[in-house]
């Protein structure tokens, strides 16, 4: 993609549907007058009294405690520099974002058109009582250092910058990691920091406080060793004055253990890390290009334990792995302020987390085998699902051990449970789905590439390196629309009608006709089928002139579900193909199966779907907790309907002991944990959050997952087809662009896992 195609992308990504990235949304219920005169006059008196003789009712009663203002004027915006307060709103939203996906608080932006620090702190404190906590953003150095430390002091809620203090604490989990893989003290070992902004000031500060030494310790700026005889050095720069008499990086990186770099790409030479010391911890942390890249600093030395900023590389020091959890922690005892403390019980914590058995679903994510705490594993990734459970109990225990909690946590195991609901609202599984896609690249037929939309979804998945396309349909129109798009890849465009495809069209309907000559298909009728699309691209799958396909975009689904049947078919020992849609609800993804293909399966089927389920959830890193719908409860009715999901579940517990499945349950029993606990404590449900639902029917499966999606505005993955020998999926009717670059990466993970058990056997 072009650099103008990205600009036009990320432009319409903020413009469109609507403006921006966040909104508000009630919370309570306001359907009726009565709600309404409960939100507002005259209800609304009562909590206002209530506050009125004790602030801090304003907890119990309001969003204050989940709510965080994201403050910045503008100064320091990204790379791309002073820019202004309007100009960095795009930013403030986007920290907004990540709050809400990470930890599930509520970010604020506000935007202060002022550099002077005075006004700048005096608004910051008038506007204070809205909020639980301050997250300041985006100022430039020095005023950031005196505005987080008079805010800190005048306020009695949390306040960070993350600019400084959230690479600090990442850098400082992975540096006590990596001194421990190298079997260093930090005591001990000579540390170069290359840049003098807050971030660098604020990561050697942290450094220190777990014992780095300041005669062991250079820091560089633009004009070289900052050293004690300097003129005009800040009172920070000055905290961080050596006594060396050096002037170079050059000169500060021979013997030295660790370079910490928080200043611009390409300044670190592979001479200057030749010349450090044995098992050199390097982080290279400069956005988006690295003081060294990262490919050449490991084949310099095979010794160096590496990490940058960048996502693509192990070892990424990200802040999303600080700053939400941190301020999670915070809130929820009620903590006046974010303290050396609670930064450093977060820098264990993650240093802890790094070294425990990582879950499936993470190793899935970052397509690996196993992750495991070594030179490439020393801070935990992004998406672990852990950092929500293990960060903030760590940083409220030391608000509370450190005398800055108002509200002390009591019990722990609850606190644990309650945070990991948070997660439910977040779509995790699409991210896994294309970071996993992204590992091995597969070719996947488009099989409606004429289309505008389908085109797009080719181009997004190429360039995401999700998969690479083999467009079909006709050329000149293919080729047009990719010039329109800006879609300048070399790739295979097929036109089954054209010249060019006789040689496949008619080598592909011979290898058709052999397998169906039997079954009604002559040798012509096969020729005047490879002119059709569905059926040439699921030949090339067939014949391995492609990995996978995707189609159905154009076309009702019984169309184009026959020339797959026809030409790829049932794996072996699969007696019902079948559909499963992945859903990404409120409280989780949700596995809803067969929502396409089966109109009335036996109990056998039933059970057969229920299978081949469970093994898509445990492939995307998730353990199948799976009940059987009817519209009865175990036994209360003795209608067929009823029987059959009853018999499904006694097949699954004599041929599956192992699985968590049962039924016959209603929907809200088998959503509903308490309600199901109460009337049901002998189900094997019981006591388990419920991920997968089997239907006993299309109708009420299609019909389930059609409503989720449109009256919850839940987003689906799929329909995802189950039993078939070759990865081939079938699109709904209609699918969005994105729906189809997820079902592109869906039908390469299905190659994948294909490819894995091959090998395996």
């Amino acid at each position: 993609m072009s650099k103008e195609s990205k600009r036009r992308e990320a432009l319409v990504y903020h413009a469109k549907p609507q403006p921006g990235k966040i909104k508000i949304v009630p919370t309570k219920p306001y359907a009726t007058q009565r709600d309404l005169a409960l939100a507002y006059s005259p209800g609304v008196a009562e909590p206002c009294l209530e506050i009125a003789k004790d602030k801090d009712n304003a907890y119990k009663y309001t969003s204050k405690g989940n709510l965080v203002a994201v403050i910045s004027n503008g100064t320091a915006v990204l790379g791309l520099g002073n820019i202004g307060p309007e100009a960095s709103k795009p930013v403030m939203e986007g920290k907004g974002l990540l709050f809400k996906i990470f930890a599930d608080i509520d970010g604020m932006d506000i935007e202060v058109d002022t550099e002077d620090v005075d006004k700048f702190i005096e608004t910051v404190k008038m506007i204070a009582p809205t909020f639980g906590g301050i997250n300041l953003e985006d100022i430039k150095a020095p005023e950031a250092f005196e505005i987080e430390r008079r805010l800190k002091e005048e306020l009695d809620i949390p306040v960070m910058h993350d600019d400084q203090h959230g690479t600090a604490i990442i850098s400082a989990a992975a540096l006590l990691n990596a001194l421990e893989i190298s079997e260093k003290k930090i005591e001990d070992v000579r540390i170069v920091i290359s840049g003098a902004g807050a971030a660098a000031v604020s990561c050697t500060r942290l450094y220190k406080a777990f014992g780095a030494r300041d005669e062991n310790i250079v820091m560089i700026d633009s004009k070289g060793v900052i050293r004690k005889d300097r003129d005009n050095l800040s009172k920070e720069k000055l905290e961080f004055a050596s006594d060396r008499k050096i002037d170079t990086l050059h000169e500060a990186m021979v013997d030295a253990n660790v370079f910490v770099g928080l200043s611009i790409a390409d300044v670190v030479t592979p001479d200057m890390l030749l010349a450090m010391a044995d098992n050199p911890i390097v982080f290279a942390m400069a956005n988006p290009d690295p003081e060294i890249a990262y490919d050449l600093a490991i084949k310099t030395r095979k010794d160096i334990i590496m990490a940058t900023g960048r996502s693509d590389h192990p070892n990424q020091v990200n802040n999303v792995l600080g700053f939400p959890f941190i301020f999670r922690g915070a809130l929820d005892v009620r903590a006046t302020k974010i303290n050396e403390e609670m930064k450093m019980a977060a820098v264990v914590a993650l240093a802890d987390l790094a070294k425990q058995p990582v879950p499936e679903q993470v190793n899935i994510a970052y397509g690996e085998t196993r992750l495991t705490f070594g030179k490439e594993y020393i801070i935990p990734k992004p998406f672990d699902p852990r950092l929500i459970a293990e960060i903030p109990p760590a940083v409220a225990k030391a608000a509370m051990e450190s005398g800055v909690a108002k509200n002390p946590i009591e019990d722990w195991d609850k606190y644990k449970e309650e945070l990991l609901q948070r997660l439910g609202n977040d779509n995790k599984i699409v991210r896994l789905l294309h970071n996993r896609a992204k590992m091995n690249p597969k070719k996947i037929v488009f099989a409606e590439a004429e289309h505008l939309d389908v085109l797009k979804a080719a181009q997004i998945a190429y360039e995401e390196g999700i998969a690479i396309p083999i467009l079909l349909g006709n050329k000149e129109v293919i080729l047009e629309l990719k010039k329109e798009l800006d879609f300048d890849a070399d790739l295979t465009i097929l036109d089954p009608k054209d010249k060019e495809s006789v040689e496949k069209r008619d080598r592909y309907a011979t290898k058709y006709w052999e397998t169906r000559k039997r079954s009604g298909v002559t040798l012509y009728g096969a020729k005047s089928k490879m002119r059709e699309r569905n059926y040439f691209g699921a030949m090339m799958v067939v014949e391995g002139d492609a990995d996978g396909m995707i189609s159905g975009y154009s076309r009702a689904y019984p169309t184009v579900v026959k020339p797959i049947f026809e030409v790829v078919g049932r794996a072996a020992n699969v007696k019902k193909v079948a559909t499963v849609n992945i859903m990404i609800t409120e409280r989780g993804p949700m596995f809803l199966a067969d929502t396409s293909i089966n109109i009335d399966p036996t109990a056998a089927e039933i059970a057969e779907i229920a299978k081949m389920t469970a093994n898509v959830a445990t492939t995307f890193g998730f353990d199948p907790v799976m009940a059987l719908l009817s519209y009865a409860n175990f036994g209360s009715s003795s209608h067929p309907n009823a029987t059959k999901v009853r018999e499904a579940a006694r097949i699954l517990h004599e041929t599956n002991p192992d699985l968590v499945v049962d039924g016959e349950i209603q929907m809200d029993f088998a959503l509903n944990k308490e309600l199901h606990d109460g009337k049901f404590p002998f189900s094997k449900l019981a006591g388990k959050k419920v991920n997968t639902l089997i239907f006993p029917n299309l109708e009420s499966a299609n019909i389930t997952y059609k409503l989720l999606k449109e009256l919850n505005k839940a987003e689906s993955i799929g329909p995802i087809m189950l039993g078939l020998k070759k990865s081939v999926h079938i699109l709904q009717l209609g699918a969005g662009v994105d729906e189809m670059v997820n079902m592109a990466a869906i039908a390469v993970i299905d190659v994948q896992q294909r490819e894995k058990r091959k090998k395996a056997k």
